[in-house]
């Protein structure tokens, strides 16, 4: 459940735009407010508010282990997933045309499969509204401390990362963790 909400996260961007353009043809009376322009106003608010309560869960509330690591080497990655994703979201909120149903299954059918390769292949580092809020991703090299083996993963930090200094983590996967704070 918790990956379906880090899914839905990763759209915000797009279901905020989409949201936008359905507000504005409906206050200039280019829409009505009928049924199927209705569920696509609840539907985007919903995905939204499970977006949001996604990250929340994972970054704030999540029961994953957390471990002190020391950062060997890093890389800042934002740059080489975020574009990519942030034109889907623009080609989809220029061309979604909200008075079509074929175009809202569609579209519907779009996430569904881009949903299903996300989450089975754990691509939760893809997530254009965590770079949003400030988040960089790295792929970083660390130690655990206590150990000398060294691993290379992936995680999110707000700001700067210092090589050779100590932070807390929570690891979800080598795919998505968050360094939460310095001790």
């Amino acid at each position: 459940m918790k990956n379906l909400f880090l899914f839905f996260s990763a759209f915000i961007p797009m279901y905020v735009l989409l949201l936008i353009k359905l507000i504005i043809e409906l206050i200039n009376n280019n829409l009505t407010l009928n049924v199927l322009n209705s569920i696509i106003l609840i539907l985007l608010s919903v995905l939204i508010i499970l977006g949001i309560l996604g990250v929340v869960w994972n970054v704030k509330f999540s029961n994953h282990k957390t471990e002190q690591i020391t950062i060997i080497s890093k890389q800042n990655i934002t740059d080489q997933h975020f574009f990519g994703y942030f034109s889907i979201f623009i080609l989809f909120a220029l061309t979604f045309d909200i008075s079509k149903v074929c175009m809202f299954v569609i579209s519907a059918l779009i996430l569904v499969f881009i949903g299903v390769v996300y989450i089975t292949n754990s691509m939760f580092y893809i997530n254009p509204f965590l770079n949003l809020l400030g988040f960089k991703f790295y792929e970083i090299t660390y130690k655990v401390n206590g150990s000398e083996q060294t691993l290379t993963t992936k995680m999110f930090h707000k700001g700067e990362l210092k090589l050779n200094k100590v932070y807390s983590v929570k690891i979800k996967n080598e795919n998505f963790s968050f360094i939460v704070s310095k001790p």
